[in-house]
C-alpha cells in the first residue's frame, strides 16, 4: 500500500503540470472551477459513484465507456446523454449504443442532487468526467486531478456516432488510424484500452474470435464457448477480463500476452504488430499503466469541450433546456 500511495502522490503531481501545461481549449478549464459557485459538487459526485458502484462493480466500467463514448463524438459535451425524441435522434440509437450503454441512471441521480443545492451551475459533462475518476478509483485504480468547466451541447450526432466510435473487429492499423483521428498517439490509444480491465462485452461481439481465430488459446476459448454459442444468446456477457474483471488492474495486458484477449481489437494490440511492446511493459508494471492511463484519460476529457458562452448547463442531462 505504501508503494502505491507513493505512486498516486507523483502521478497527481505528474498530472497537475500536465493539466496545467496544456494549451488551447484545455486552458479554459480548471480543476477550482466550482470552488465557490458549488464547493459540494465533487464531494456530492465521488459519493454517489460510491454508492453505485458498492451496489454493481459494473457500474464502474459502465461510466467509463459512457464516458468514452461521449468524448469520441464531437467531444466531451454530454450529447450522449441526449434522449430521442419525436422530432431528434441522438445518439443513444446508434449501433454502438443502442442497447449496450448504461449508468444514465447514475449520472441522473447526480445530477438531481447537485440541482438541489446548485442550480443550473454544474454541467452533465463535468459530471460524467468526474464520475468516471471516481469509478477508476473505486475499484482500485488511479487517481488524477479533473479540469472542470466543461458546457453541455445542445445538439448531438447520430451519424458521428456510428462512424467515429472504434469497433471491437478493428485490426491494429485501424485502431491506430481511428484514435490518430482524435489526436491519440499508439502508446496512448493502448494505455486507454487498458481500461478493459473492467466490464463485460457481449457475445456478439466475441463469437467470430472464439470459434474462429488461431491467436486465442485454446483453454480459454472453450471456456466461452458455453456462455457464446455459435447460434443465439448474442447478449450474454463475458468479462473482458476474466482474470480480475472487478478490479482495475493491469491483469488486462497480462491476458493479452498469454492470447486471453477477448475481443478482436484487444488481442490486436499483442499480435506481433508495433503495440506489443508497450503492451509488455504495462503488464510488467502496473505503476507505468495507471500514469500513462491517468495521463490519456485526462486528455481524452479536453476534447473539443464547450466552454465560456458555447452550449449550457442542462438542468436535466437527457434533454436540453
Amino acid at each position: 500500500m505504501a508503494f502505491y500511495s507513493q505512486c498516486y502522490c507523483i502521478l497527481s503531481l505528474y498530472l497537475y503540470l500536465l493539466v496545467f501545461g496544456m494549451s488551447s481549449a484545455s486552458a479554459q478549464l480548471s480543476s477550482n472551477f466550482y470552488f465557490s459557485t458549488c464547493p459540494r459538487a465533487l464531494t456530492i459526485i465521488r459519493t454517489a459513484v460510491n454508492n453505485a458502484v458498492s451496489k454493481e462493480h459494473r457500474m464502474g466500467a459502465s461510466l467509463l465507456r459512457l464516458h468514452f463514448h461521449d468524448c469520441f463524438v464531437n467531444g466531451c459535451d454530454a450529447s450522449v446523454l441526449l434522449d430521442d425524441t419525436s422530432s431528434f435522434t441522438g445518439e443513444k440509437s446508434a449501433n454502438p449504443n443502442m442497447n449496450s450503454l448504461r449508468g444514465f441512471d447514475v449520472i441522473d441521480t447526480i445530477k438531481s442532487q447537485l440541482e438541489a443545492i446548485c442550480p443550473a451551475v454544474v454541467s452533465c459533462a463535468d459530471i460524467l468526467t468526474v464520475a468516471v475518476r471516481d469509478s477508476v478509483v473505486a475499484l482500485g485504480g488511479p487517481s488524477w486531478t479533473v479540469p472542470l468547466g466543461r458546457r453541455d451541447s445542445i445538439t448531438a450526432s447520430l451519424s458521428a456516432a456510428n462512424n467515429d466510435i472504434p469497433s471491437p473487429f478493428m485490426d491494429l492499423s485501424d485502431l491506430i488510424t481511428v484514435f490518430s483521428n482524435k489526436g491519440f498517439t499508439a502508446k496512448e490509444m493502448v494505455a486507454l484500452l487498458g481500461s478493459h480491465t473492467i466490464g463485460q462485452a457481449r457475445c456478439l461481439l466475441f463469437r467470430d474470435r472464439i470459434y474462429n481465430e488461431a491467436n486465442i488459446n485454446s483453454t480459454y476459448a472453450a471456456s466461452l464457448q458455453s456462455t457464446c454459442p455459435t447460434s443465439g444468446g448474442d447478449d450474454n456477457p463475458a468479462p473482458l477480463d476474466a482474470t480480475s474483471p472487478v478490479i482495475f488492474d493491469n491483469a488486462y495486458f497480462k491476458n493479452l500476452v498469454n492470447n486471453r484477449g477477448l475481443m478482436h481489437s484487444d488481442q490486436q494490440l499483442f499480435n506481433g504488430g508495433s503495440t506489443d511492446s508497450q503492451v509488455t511493459t504495462y503488464s510488467n508494471s502496473p505503476a507505468t499503466f495507471y500514469r500513462d492511463f491517468a495521463a490519456a484519460i485526462v486528455k481524452m476529457g479536453n476534447l473539443s469541450p464547450l466552454t465560456g458562452t458555447n452550449g449550457q448547463i442542462r438542468t436535466n442531462c437527457r434533454k436540453i433546456n
